[in-house]
């Protein structure tokens, strides 16, 4: 069986949401204050118990709503799937039948009626209607392991009678095994008691102890191992790594360690229903390279003989987990115009192909996204450097506004765009791309277009299929042609292109100033600027053009210049910006 839904009612952040889970790894992503670590105490609230305390909570946790006042209780349910016949038997209290008549267990925990001291007191119960108090076997078949940030691996590492070690040794080691051991030991105490100096330093205390105390009170003392019995030595045992103890290894490797020994407790844990793991955000201690092979490893868990699957939850605040993990595994915290909201990427719909290509793209600096509060797309480096410099003149400061500015390199928005919208990420994104015009010649062949500053013009087919996808949340912006050219075709701008096309290429911008200079208008300048740069040599462009844009930058902030805004890239800055 393995935990389908969680549905959060009431607290905290959270006013409503319903999370959805995979039966193997799950990453729950978000900003910092979203409600990961709420996510995790509703988790927590049913299933630990057996390592540590089941979570508490007052009335400070519950719901504030904006302008209003907490009332109510905090509530969680929990969906069970996939239950086997011993499941079933074990939660026969909790059980409903889906719309295809398969079981699932039901349970609900409740926070309220609070005491004098403001806690709330929890109750624990099952069924269609929730009026079944949860029974002590139905909890205890609910095993958990939850690993919170910043953790001290090492002390869970250490010998303990608690420790994940001790417990594992437990669950792999039958009667006829901890026998042998037993006996193994009281043999090795045999003959260490034998040996002269453990002689020596036994009658040594017991001559002292007798003198002290006389022979009436005295007691019988004896020099032998500690705790020569099963139970105590798997309370003494501890780990070595690379012939050092475990307190001399680092963080990071340490909290892998004790990870590994968790999932091989849990999977050999076959008197439980149902195992989890609940890891909050491993990022703290693993620098992306460790984060990665841990991701890949959660992700492809093998159940080996004797073992049971375990489900694992991991919240994260790292794009790097965000960029390498599978898109069916995510669920994402957004904050909303509403409140907290969560989107479920597994539940997009992509076109043929999309989906694939998201995956490649998906690097840490276009996972950003995913804890963004409004997004900026643009197609390549030039845009990505000009759009930030242009906000900023417009006196907008996109950081300040929690805006990301991500390039998707080319014209690969249609897979971002379903990500976004009023079914999916409910947030402020901008595209912005290029028009592209086309003009039909004599021969019916079509040919580039070079548009006046307001002149009517026919978008390119791939630009008009993103506008057809447009809603409140989406909206996508061009001029008339390029971003360069939209740039030419304003006067004021044409001095710093010139200038920074000098910085790069002194002669090709001499001669091309001369040239946009011989222009009748606007639109004849813009186009001789635009294909001098970027549309001479058979077709080749002889300037890069994020080259250009960092040249272009540089004479603005350096000399002070001012720039005409084109107005698509205003408009686009604003929608994101937007209260």
């Amino acid at each position: 069986m393995y935990l389908a839904s969680l549905t959060i009612n009431n607290f905290r952040r959270i006013k409503q949401a319903t999370m959805e889970f995979e039966p193997g790894l799950n990453i729950i992503v978000g900003p910092n204050n979203i409600g990961k670590t709420a996510v995790v105490d509703a988790l927590r609230s049913l299933l630990a118990g057996t390592d540590d305390p089941y979570p508490r909570f007052s009335v400070d946790d519950v719901h504030l709503p904006k302008g209003g006042t907490a009332t109510g209780d905090v509530c969680f349910d929990y969906v069970f799937k996939n239950l086997s016949l011993d499941d079933e038997a074990d939660f026969l209290h909790g059980l409903k039948a889906d719309e295809a008549g398969k079981s699932e267990a039901h349970l609900r925990v409740t926070y309220g009626d609070a005491d004098k001291s403001g806690r709330l007191r929890p109750r624990r119960v099952c069924g269609a209607h929730h009026d079944i108090a949860m029974t002590a076997t139905m909890l205890e078949n609910l095993r958990s392991v939850y690993l919170q940030p910043l953790r001290d691996a090492e002390l869970g590492l250490r010998p303990s009678r608690t420790s994940q070690l001790s417990r594992l040794l437990h669950l792999l080691s039958d009667e006829e095994g901890k026998e042998q051991i037993a006996k193994k030991l009281a043999h090795l105490d045999t003959e260490i008691k034998a040996l002269k100096a453990i002689v020596e330093t036994q009658e040594a205390i017991t001559m002292r102890h007798n003198s002290m105390l006389g022979d009436q009170l005295a007691q019988m003392l004896a020099v032998e191992l500690s705790g020569s019995d099963f139970t105590k030595l798997a309370s003494r045992l501890s780990l070595l790594v690379d012939s050092f103890e475990i307190e001399r290894n680092g963080l990071g490797y340490n909290n892998l360690i004790y990870m590994a020994v968790a999932l091989s407790e849990l999977a050999k844990n076959a008197e439980s229903a149902y195992r989890s793991l609940i890891v909050e955000e491993p990022e703290a201690h693993l620098h992306p390279q460790l984060q990665a092979v841990l991701l890949r490893y959660l992700s492809d868990i093998k159940v080996a003989e004797g073992e049971r699957p375990v489900q694992v939850f991991v919240t994260s605040h790292s794009p790097n987990f965000a960029s390498i993990a599978d898109l069916d595994a995510v669920e994402c915290l957004v904050e909303t115009e509403t409140g907290v909201d969560v989107f479920h990427p597994r539940s997009i719909i992509f076109r043929k192909g999309k989906k694939e290509k998201l995956k490649r793209y998906l690097d840490v600096t276009r996972a950003e996204f995913f804890f963004a509060r409004r997004v900026i797309f643009v197609e390549g480096t030039a845009e990505l450097l000009m759009v930030d410099l242009l906000a900023k003149k417009m006196g907008c400061d996109l950081r300040n506004h929690g805006v990301s500015l991500i390039s998707v390199e080319g014209l690969n928005f249609d897979s971002f765009m379903p990500l976004f919208g009023e079914t999916a990420i409910k947030i402020p994104v901008a595209i912005i791309t290029d028009a592209d015009p086309v003009i039909t010649d004599e021969e019916g062949n079509k040919q580039p277009h070079y548009p006046s500053a307001n002149e009517a013009i026919t978008i390119s087919s791939n630009t008009a299929l993103m506008k057809g996808q447009e809603d409140k949340f989406v909206k996508v912006f061009h001029g008339q042609k390029t971003f360069e050219y939209d740039l030419g075709l304003h006067e004021k701008n044409r001095m710093p292109m010139l200038l920074a096309l000098k910085d790069l290429h002194p002669q090709i911008g001499t001669d091309l100033e001369i040239e946009v200079a011989s222009k009748a208008d606007d639109r004849d300048r813009a186009m001789a600027l635009f294909s001098g740069m970027f549309e001479r040599s058979k077709g080749k462009a002889n300037i890069q053009k994020g080259a250009f844009a960092q040249a272009l930058a540089a004479q603005i902030e350096n000399n002070c210049l001012e720039i005409e805004i084109p107005k698509y890239i205003s408009d686009a800055v604003m929608h994101a910006c937007k209260s």
